[in-house]
């Protein structure tokens, strides 16, 4: 149960991903649409932000993954657990962030992850990676001021990437002084993150605020 067979890697860029994702109505699915919520940008099969529903029952977790049986597995293995803050979310989040974010109670949104992107190391395929110019400044403008964007590779040169796209626009700037930083916000770590510890290999994490708003 809950372990579909799928293609590691997906093209983003593919006709078949290039549509603009439902979503659902996120009042039939949270108990309470006022809790606090965290979004994980390609969540993979959902592992992490399973437990983190669980151990923090207060807060709401929303995961979006690109491969669609992950998806149906993950909310499958959530019903039967009866748990009513978490939903996982099957779209290509480069097409369907804009929309995605429209239809959450954005307000209450309080952390993103963003974990172990596909690193696509061809350069060719750079554009495949999630963290884009056009995500980076979406998240910028639609997200409240409150947030805290947490991201994590054990791929240098993805973390640096990604890590450059964010603090190259305005809005977002590193939450501590040294260049990565050393240990996960989180209490849970991801499958990624525990296989790269087990084999003794460094994991390159950051964490980003929004610039305080200067009052004029």
């Amino acid at each position: 149960m809950g372990r579909s067979r799928v293609r590691q890697h997906v093209n983003p860029l593919t006709d078949k991903y290039q549509q603009v994702f439902q979503m659902p109505d996120w009042s039939d699915l949270f108990a309470d649409l006022t809790a606090p919520l965290h979004l994980d940008i390609g969540c993979a099969r959902g592992r992490f932000i399973l437990e983190m529903a669980q151990r923090f029952p207060e807060r709401n977790f929303v995961g979006v993954e690109i491969r669609e049986p992950l998806v149906d597995d993950a909310n499958e293995i959530r019903d039967q657990l009866g748990l009513k803050n978490l939903h996982y979310v099957f779209a290509n989040i480069n097409t369907s962030l804009q929309v995605l974010l429209d239809s959450l109670p954005t307000e209450t949104l309080t952390w993103i992850t963003i974990q172990f992107p596909d690193p696509w190391f061809k350069k060719k395929h750079h554009k495949r990676r999630v963290v884009q110019p056009d995500l980076v400044d979406i998240l910028a403008k639609h997200t409240p001021q409150k947030l805290v964007l947490f991201c994590q590779s054990d791929v240098e040169e993805v973390a640096l990437e990604m890590r450059e796209k964010f603090l190259e626009h305005e809005k977002f700037v590193l939450a501590h002084d040294s260049f990565w930083l050393k240990e996960n916000i989180f209490p849970v770590p991801t499958e990624r993150e525990v296989a790269t510890a087990n084999k003794g290999e460094p994991v390159y994490r950051f964490l980003l605020h929004k610039k305080e708003e200067s009052s004029a």
